[in-house]
């Protein structure tokens, strides 16, 4: 493709948000008469679906304690369920399974959850949440459990087929692709405090307007563009406090159990919804009976005929060490640094087999040549931050909820066409100074 010297939209990331916004902005366009995705120019510096969007594990789900997020995943869940074809879309269902620490809170979940119309069902007390689970598995025998929210809707995606399915119902709308083309600054005007070019790695594009949804390469494009690196912030007591750190790495665990995926459906031989699981009983190995962990621990887990096994993961961990030093690339399982090793294979495993008893004695089919993990850019409250910044660029930095998110695209491009979204209002990076900030959730996840 010719590297135009102007466009109207520039998009960066060929990911979830780049391309979500770019076709329903071309859809917009069109619809009012006001342009078309020939407007439109996405620009990923390696290919459609080459970071985060291409190798998370496709959960779609509601399950949020924080009422904002779960307005805004609801959203998402009905733009999944618009074209599941083209989405690659499984819409099997969620299931959080909790302790009794964690109760109260996901019941919270449940009753919001009826207020905005999205189906689930509650089960409560240990005895109860075992015959419900039971009543889907045979084998169930997680220990501490005393709650069960069984989300209906919601359920998972194949990664890349979907980022495939949305790249073309885009360039059906007219909209460009340019892959192999890296942004490497920023041209801001001499009047004004809006960019007017970005430079790239193939030319500098003249553009009227930047829309950035790069996952983890956020932190090193919000440095091109002098936005700050600590905020301040008004916590819940009225204090502020100032020099946060805007941006924390963390680095994403997951894998797959070489598993025959039909050895993972439920009683009735139907695919079973995505299961995660939250407990503070203690987890044993599943190789030597030693104790592993002695707190709060969670994963995630499903069949998955893509990644060719029974796929999940488990809590992140933080990546020490200034944000600006962390070598997101190579990216995911290029990476020599950022992939899972042993420890959580063994974790993982054997929380599987803490679960469900068909899942004993299983490790040695994990795909330890199949190297897995990815780097996330987290938010100071690990929640997300959209917002316009420089008068002309709006940032979509989902603190690694992206991919579930596909829902952002469409609202970022009602906002561009002149339209503010509510469901965005709360995600405003004015937030912080406000004081505005979402409730914490006594998840073993940070983005929970």
């Amino acid at each position: 493709m010719a590297v135009p010297s102007n466009v109207k939209y520039a998009i960066v990331g060929a990911g979830i948000h780049g391309l979500s916004t770019a076709y329903h902005l071309a859809v917009r366009l069109r619809e009012s008469g006001r342009g078309s995705g020939k407007d439109i120019l996405v620009v990923d510096k390696t290919s459609i679906a080459a970071g985060a969007s291409g190798i998370a594990c496709g959960v779609i789900r509601n399950n949020y304690y924080q009422p904002a997020m779960r307005a805004l995943m609801a959203h998402s869940v009905s733009v999944w369920e618009s074209d599941p074809k083209a989405y690659s879309y499984h819409p099997v269902g969620y299931m959080q399974i909790s302790p009794e620490l964690m109760r109260e809170q996901v019941g919270t979940i449940y009753e919001q959850q009826k207020d905005i119309g999205y189906e689930s069902a509650f089960i409560e007390g240990a005895k109860d949440s075992q015959k419900y689970m039971e009543g889907l598995f045979s084998d169930w025998q997680a220990k501490n459990i005393t709650s069960v929210l069984h989300e209906k809707k919601g359920g998972y995606a194949n990664n890349t087929p979907s980022m495939y399915g949305l790249a073309g119902k885009a360039e059906a709308e007219g909209v460009r692709i340019m892959t192999g083309c890296e942004v490497m600054g920023f041209e801001v005007g001499n009047n004004s405090n809006a960019v007017t070019a970005i430079q790239t790695s193939k030319g500098t594009i003249k553009c009227d307007y930047v829309v950035l949804g790069a996952g983890p390469w956020i932190n090193k494009l919000w440095n091109m563009l002098d936005l700050p690196r600590t905020v301040s912030i008004k916590g819940k007591d009225g204090k502020v406090h100032d020099g946060v750190r805007m941006w924390k790495m963390w680095c994403l665990e997951e894998g797959t159990l070489g598993v025959d995926p039909n050895m993972h459906k439920t009683n009735d031989g139907r695919m079973p919804p995505v299961i995660h699981v939250d407990t503070d009983a203690p987890l044993y190995s599943d190789v030597d009976g030693r104790v592993l962990v002695d707190r709060l621990w969670g994963l995630y887990y499903k069949p998955d005929f893509n990644f060719g096994g029974v796929q999940g993961g488990a809590s992140p961990y933080r990546v020490d060490g200034e944000p600006d030093t962390v070598a997101v690339d190579p990216y995911g399982p290029d990476s020599p640094d950022f992939v899972v090793g042993g420890e959580f294979i063994e974790t993982w495993c054997s929380m599987l087999a803490h679960c469900q008893k068909r899942f004993e004695g299983k490790i040695d089919k994990y795909k330890r040549k199949e190297k897995s993990g990815g780097l996330g850019c987290f938010t100071p409250d690990s929640f997300p931050v959209i917002d316009v910044f420089r008068e002309n660029v709006f940032i979509i930095a989902d603190s690694n909820h992206g991919y579930k998110m596909i829902g952002v695209g469409k609202l970022a491009a009602q906002e561009i066409c002149g339209e503010k979204s509510s469901l965005l209002e709360p995600f405003r990076f004015s937030r912080y100074a406000e004081g505005k900030l979402h409730p914490v959730s006594n998840s073993p996840f940070p983005w929970s």
